[in-house]
Formats: structure tokens, C-alpha cells, sequence
């Protein structure tokens, strides 16, 4: 059966859009993560007491995650009722404003507690801007993709925040390397204000994408709901909890990208930041490669049993890692840290946005990622902060750390494993209570 070349290049063009607009999304809000862990201490909070002052920097990182469940409200709910592109806009003006702001804001030194109180402010406009940011991304490609090759272009989202972390980590390994005077002074605001050119690159590229074809049906037929919430409650209630469970996965990655680059800097174990940039930055450079390939596979063989390789191989993989920093075997660190984040995690962090869709109908998709991934992520974005609490007072007990870990990787477990299959549901019957098999067909071109 042949494909119109038209249809075959709105899934490209849907995914280049989301892969672009996350990279460049997701650069700003991976910079704060590195800058709490590095920098933030010393600047914003009490230099006197410096481990109080890291616990306090690592909590306006979860200060968004939190922002986060009110932001999926909102935008969750205009994304089912205005359409995936405006909030697409929306989110990327928003994150690229408040991550320009965070670069002009005064320290400590110069304001005193005010400067705290404006860093939070800012970082909770990030939180509210990337609540709607990956839910509207993968339910624009999902709903341009092929039905048989849903994993394959919506794990795009994936790939570009990993792209985004990258790019964050690449900008701040000049920056870690100046002196600390200039570091301190100026030098750790020049990747946020950078934020201004990844705003205005990712207006560009999100102004010319089209509405997904399954919402303008959807609003033509069936017309759109008033209140998309109601709806989601009612009908995919149990979905939502799975949702919810299923994204406290994240945990394994604020873990890797905040704490564990804290402890490994630290007095404790003594590793340079650079080095430990390098090991995210070659770490997502792998997952670059691994997220589609995942998709991919589950594409072939379901969203659950490689979900589940993901969540379980991240809780043995991720204790891995963590004894290795404690070790100071920089050699091993960095491999285990390729091997737990590049390619184990990316098991489930490429399917999840086809997983969770996938178990919405298209009146509520949006609503229904949105409101459930920001939840569990709100959990995760304090995992780092009461990862600092578990370490003890010198911040060594990495063993207790990784136990924490592991125990975030079991919800996910019991999400996808009480999940349907539903990588082979046409795309129009997903969300339905019986959903048929789609017909494969005979050749569609990627």
C-alpha cells in the first residue's frame, strides 16, 4: 500500500519539531540543574555553612517540579481545548523568558535574601512552562505518527531533551573551568542569558508546525470538551495513576544529573567538575542513540516489556554508578555512568511519551500526560533533595542514596506491568475500553 509523500512527511516534520523545540526547551532547564549543584550554593545562599547552603540550592530545583502539577492544570487543559501548537509556543516563550531572567538576577551579596526569593520565582516559572512542554510535544508527534511506528516518533521528545542536557552540559564546561572569582562573578550567567537565541530559534521552527490532523477531527466531529479534566477523571482515572507512578522513573535522572555530580564534587570523593560534566555529557550522548532504538524495539515488540527493562535495570545499574563515584575511579564512573543513564535508562525514558499516550483518547491526551508525568515528576524533582537529607550530614552515605533510588524504580514496575499493550491500537481507537488491532501495513516509510 503506498503513502501519500505528504502524509509520510508530517510525522518527520511533527518530530523534528518536538526533538528540536525540547533540546532547546529542556537546555534551559538542565543549565539550573548544573548551576544548583556547582555554583548556587555560593551565590545565592549562606557561604558560611556550606552544607546547608547545597541543600538549599538542590531545593529550588525541586521548587519547579512542584510548580509543575499546577502548570499541567492549566496548560493540560487548554491543550485539549485550543490545540498542541499554541501551547508548544507558549511553553518555549515562557521557559526562554524566566531562564533570561535567572541570568540578570542580583546575589546574596548584593541583596541579600531577596536574591533567593527571585531565583525561586523564576525557577517556578520554569516549572509551570516545561508542565506543558513534553505533554503537547508528544501529543503532536503521536498523533502525526504512523500508527505502527508511534514509539519510533514520539520517542523524538526524549531524544531532545537528551539532546538539550548535552547542550546544557557542553555550555557549563567552559563556564566550571574559569576562575572562581570570574565563575562566581559573571561567568555562570552566560548560559542562561544564552536562553534568549534558543527562544527565539524554537518560536521559529514551532510557528510553522500544523495542528495534528486526530485534534482538528476531534474538534470538527465530536467537538472538544469544556472541561477536559472531568472528562480525564471519569473516564481514565486509573490511567492517570499509572501515569503518575510510571513518571516517578524520572527520579533516576535528577539523581544522576544533580546529586550524584554534588557528591561526586565534593570534599568527600574530590572529582573536578569537569570531569563529571564530561560523564553526562558523553552519558546523553549515548542516549541519543539508545532512545530510538528502544522506541524501535517496542514499536516491534510493546511499550511494556521495554518500559519494565528500563525501570528495573535503572534501580541495579544506578546503586552501580553511585559505588563507583564513592571509589573516586574516575575510568569506572564514567562507564557506569554511560551504561546506567546513556543506554539502561533510556530503555524507558524512550517509551514512555507512546506508553502514556497511548492510554488516552485524543479529547484528553494532553490533559491526561500533562497532569499525570508532572505529579510523579514533582516527586522526582524533590528526589534530589531528600537524596541530600539521606546522605547524612557530610553527604557520603551514597549506599542509602541509591537504596532511595530503587525504591522510586518500583511504582513504574506496578504502572506498566498493570498497563494494557497498546502498540498495536489504531491510533483513532486508543483510550477506547476496546480497542481493536490495527492491520499492519505492507511498506510505510519513515
Amino acid at each position: 500500500m503506498s503513502v501519500p509523500a505528504e502524509a509520510v512527511g508530517q510525522p518527520k516534520k511533527a518530530a523534528t519539531a518536538a526533538w528540536i523545540g525540547s533540546a532547546l526547551e529542556y537546555y534551559d532547564f538542565f543549565i539550573y540543574g548544573s548551576a544548583a549543584a556547582l555554583i548556587f550554593p555560593k551565590v545565592f545562599f549562606d557561604e558560611s555553612d556550606p552544607a546547608t547552603a547545597t541543600l538549599l540550592s538542590l531545593a529550588t530545583f525541586g521548587v519547579a517540579y512542584a510548580a509543575r502539577p499546577v502548570g499541567a492544570l492549566f496548560l493540560g487543559h487548554f491543550g485539549d481545548r485550543v490545540g498542541r501548537k499554541k501551547i508548544m509556543v507558549f511553553t518555549l516563550i515562557l521557559m526562554g523568558l524566566s531562564t533570561f531572567l535567572i541570568g540578570c538576577l542580583p546575589t546574596r551579596h548584593q541583596v541579600g535574601t531577596l536574591a533567593p526569593v527571585l531565583l525561586v520565582l523564576c525557577r517556578v516559572l520554569q516549572g509551570i512552562s516545561a508542565a506543558g512542554e513534553q505533554a503537547s510535544a508528544n501529543s503532536m508527534s503521536l498523533e502525526h505518527a504512523p500508527p505502527h511506528r508511534r514509539g519510533f516518533f514520539t520517542s523524538f521528545t526524549l531524544s531532545g531533551t537528551q539532546g538539550g542536557q548535552l547542550l546544557a552540559t557542553l555550555v557549563f564546561l567552559p563556564v566550571a573551568a574559569l576562575p572562581e572569582d570570574q565563575l562566581l562573578s559573571w561567568g555562570w550567567r552566560v548560559p542562561f542569558w544564552l536562553s534568549v537565541a534558543v527562544a527565539v530559534v524554537g518560536f521559529v521552527i514551532r510557528r510553522k508546525l500544523d495542528e495534528t490532523p486526530a485534534f482538528e477531527q476531534q474538534a470538527a466531529s465530536e467537538g472538544v470538551p469544556k472541561l477536559p479534566l472531568v472528562v480525564l477523571l471519569r473516564e481514565h482515572w486509573a490511567d492517570v495513576l499509572r501515569v503518575i507512578g510510571g513518571a516517578l522513573i524520572a527520579s533516576v535522572s535528577t539523581i544522576f544529573t544533580v546529586w550524584a555530580l554534588a557528591y561526586a564534587t565534593s570534599d568527600a570523593v574530590g572529582m573536578s567538575r569537569s570531569s563529571m560534566l564530561w560523564v553526562g555529557a558523553l552519558a546523553n550522548l549515548v542516549a541519543l542513540a539508545a532512545i530510538p532504538l528502544w522506541a524501535t524495539l517496542s514499536d516491534r515488540i510493546g511499550r511494556r516489556p521495554v518500559f519494565l527493562i528500563g525501570a528495573a535495570g535503572s534501580a541495579v545499574t544506578m546503586f552501580l554508578y553511585l559505588w563507583a563515584i564513592s571509589t573516586g575511579n574516575y575510568p569506572l564512573t564514567l562507564l557506569l555512568g554511560i551504561v546506567a543513564f546513556g543506554v539502561v535508562y533510556s530503555a524507558a525514558n524512550g517509551v514512555w511519551p507512546s506508553f502514556y499516550g497511548e492510554m488516552f483518547s485524543t479529547r484528553v491526551r494532553l490533559s491526561g500526560m500533562a497532569i499525570g508525568t508532572q505529579i510523579g515528576f514533582a516527586v522526582a524533582g524533590f528526589a534530589v533533595t531528600f537524596a541530600a537529607q539521606i546522605a547524612g550530614p557530610d553527604g557520603t552515605d551514597w549506599s542509602s542514596v541509591a537504596l532511595f533510588t530503587a525504591a522510586l524504580c518500583v511504582p513504574p514496575l506496578i504502572a506498566a506491568l498493570t498497563a494494557r499493550e497498546t502498540h498495536k491500537v489504531p491510533t483513532e481507537d486508543l483510550g477506547s475500553r476496546t480497542p481493536r488491532e490495527a492491520p499492519r501495513p505492507e511498506k510505510v516509510t519513515a
